[in-house]
């Protein structure tokens, strides 16, 4: 029977053709296998708590050293630039003396003009009309005579000579 049933296939291979033609055609949209796809890596959790590093012993000379470098370059920076901030600084001091030294000048003058005006004839001769000021009549004038023999300064004449 087996033979009889490779016979009868012989004679339907119309109807067996279409289905062989559908399994052998790949499905376009299949990606490729990716190398070492079968391999399994096993990870295992490793606790490192209880390790301790060993301390190195040129470790902190190199830390020190690194240290006394760097403060080495920074006094070196800071001792370049500070003679240029200074001038920067005595720059700004003097701009701002010139604009005092302006401002008292122009203060000066203001002064000056003020003190013109209270000092003119016209104003002492206001001052003194206010405060009732006359000049003096000729017997209320003292003239000081200096003596330098008798060793008297000032003496007033209407009275007796002093001996």
């Amino acid at each position: 029977m087996a033979t009889l049933a490779t016979i009868l296939r012989k004679f339907d291979r119309e109807g067996a053709e279409p289905r062989r033609m559908e399994m052998a055609q790949p499905n376009p949209y299949l990606l490729r296998a990716l190398p070492n796809e079968d391999i399994f890596f096993y990870t295992k959790r490793v606790d490192n708590s209880r390790l301790v590093r060993e301390p190195d012993p040129r470790a902190k000379s190199e830390c020190w050293s690194t240290i006394g470098a760097v403060c080495a370059v920074a006094a070196v920076l800071i001792t370049s630039l500070v003679p240029g901030v200074a001038g920067i600084t005595a720059g700004y001091q003097v701009e701002a003396l010139k604009q005092e030294r302006v401002r008292l000048l122009n203060e000066r003058r203001g002064l000056e003009v003020e003190e013109a005006k209270l000092r003119g004839p016209e104003r002492l001769e206001q001052l003194a009309r206010d405060q009732h000021m006359v000049s003096p009549k000729p017997d209320q004038i003292v003239n000081l005579n200096t003596n330098a023999s008798e060793g008297t300064v000032a003496f007033n004449a209407t009275g007796k000579k002093a001996k």
